[in-house]
């Protein structure tokens, strides 16, 4: 067997390995879709897919490695599936050492508007509920918009849009210190804006779930 089909060999068998373990880890489709990722490289390529810069950006920088990050990481697994029962109609990621929850912007909001609908308050009133049940963590909720229209304008839709979610989380008992709001506009697109299946996957709000500082804190103390 010569070096390279050897490395083409190791390589499809690790590939193989990745897809099994998430499959086994992460294979159901309840009230929400829940993709797993492992980490690394493999997780790199389902951030730049399925995640804004911005959201995937704040799971990054608050990632550790090592005996605390694994800690962090079954913390993060416990928290993933409590969100896939409770939300209806969300794609939920385990990124790293935290989560990505992503709202269809249509679910939260009728069109052009920043004002939530009587149904996306459900969803994220259990969501600020799962996560008031300790301080643990800490939550950027960002805004995107495909690229339809002035730029300007979908830049400001965005952040209100954020804001609209971060504001009612936050009077369902949700740690007003515990969230921050980004409006991205059309700058963070997941998929084509050619089309209309691609453009409605861009019109999303996120939530990134990561470890707050002082959980680390208290985690590389005790560990």
């Amino acid at each position: 067997m010569t070096s390279k089909t050897s490395l083409l060999f190791i390589t499809f068998f690790l590939s193989m390995a990745f897809i099994f373990s998430s499959c086994s880890s992460w294979n159901r489709t309840t009230t929400g879709a829940v993709i797993g990722t492992g980490a690394g490289a493999a997780a790199g390529s389902v951030i730049g897919k399925t995640l804004g810069n911005t959201a995937a950006g704040a799971i990054a920088g608050a990632a550790v490695g090592g005996t605390v990050g694994a800690i962090i990481g079954r913390q993060m697994d416990q928290r993933a599936e409590e969100i896939a029962k409770e939300l209806d109609g969300v794609t939920i990621q385990r990124v790293e050492e935290g989560i990505a929850v992503s709202f269809d912007s249509g679910i939260l909001f009728d069109f052009d508007s920043s004002v939530l609908r009587p149904e996306a308050r459900e969803n994220l009133r259990k969501l600020a509920q799962i996560m008031s049940e300790d301080d643990e963590t800490e939550l950027m909720i960002v805004g995107h918009t495909d690229s339809v229209g002035n730029e300007n304008y979908n830049m400001r839709l965005s952040l209100r849009r954020a804001e609209s979610a971060a504001n009612y989380m936050i009077s369902q008992g949700l740690s007003e210190r515990r969230v921050s709001v980004e409006g991205r506009g059309e700058y963070e697109p997941i998929a084509t804006n050619e089309t209309d299946a691609g453009r409605q996957e861009n019109r999303r709000v996120e939530v990134a779930i990561f470890a707050s500082p002082e959980h680390i804190e208290r985690l590389e103390t005790d560990n």
